[in-house]
């Protein structure tokens, strides 16, 4: 192979792979029954995670380090956080404490 084949094909396959990062699924955890479900998950950095309020009484998501917060969600209102950084997020509902969470940002 010539080298202009083999940076050709380096290329792609850096693109295809990059591209592939990029376009990773987000992630749903839905609130149900006053409980957000799964309660924990785990994610790569990078990953969007959207929460989806299936409850008839607002609800809210906010992390305990106050990195981010949602306005209070209506029933079938969405909010969404990409996770940039390695490590565990705490999160609850501010209108019901009791609601909490955990998202677990791990490199694969």
């Amino acid at each position: 192979m010539t080298r202009t084949w083999i940076r050709a094909l380096v290329a792609a396959a850096l693109l295809a792979f990059s591209t592939a990062l990029a376009a990773a699924e987000p992630v749903t955890v839905d609130i149900a029954r006053f409980a957000f479900m799964p309660k924990e998950i785990t994610v790569a950095p990078g990953t969007t995670v959207v929460w989806v309020n299936h409850d008839e009484t607002p609800h809210t998501v906010a992390a305990s380090d106050h990195a981010f917060a949602s306005k209070a969600l209506d029933t079938d209102d969405r909010y969404e956080h990409t996770f940039a950084d390695e490590g565990d997020v705490p999160y609850f509902c501010t209108v019901h404490p009791f609601m909490t969470g955990v998202v677990h940002v791990r490199k694969p």
